[in-house]
């Protein structure tokens, strides 16, 4: 049995959102996704953040995050690249305090210039 909070929404998430799972994990398309397909990884266990993990849960994440991968490449080839990123904290943006992370798909032209990537999370912090 995993703990869980009756008020978080992945804790409460309905099955037929779950696009893959395994003991610790599960994986779910974003409610709000910044591109096509973008995938949200959680671990059973409810904790805060990344930090909160134990091995064995990143591990069981990984592995989401890597069949997922294949999966959205398979489903669309377009696909070439990916973000992947944890917000842990109010202060980097975090609004669901139950652990996840954003696998992100990116295709060639989604946005006028990617470099810097994640670094755009700061404004002005981007290029360099």
């Amino acid at each position: 049995m995993h703990a869980t909070d009756e008020n978080c929404p992945f804790c409460s998430l309905p099955r037929e959102r779950i696009v893959a799972e395994n003991d610790l994990a599960f994986a779910f398309r974003d409610g709000f996704p910044v591109t096509e397909l973008h995938t949200l990884v959680v671990p059973r266990q409810h904790s805060a953040t990344y930090f909160d993990l134990t091995d064995e849960e990143r591990e069981a994440i990984h592995v989401l995050l890597a069949e997922q991968r294949d999966r959205i490449c398979g489903k669309d080839g377009a696909v070439v690249g990916f973000n992947i990123g944890w917000n842990c904290g109010e202060a980097a943006g975090q609004t669901i305090f139950h652990t996840h992370v954003h696998l992100i798909p990116r295709r060639d032209g989604d946005v006028e210039n990617p470099r810097g990537g994640v670094r755009h999370t700061v404004p002005g912090k981007g290029y360099y």
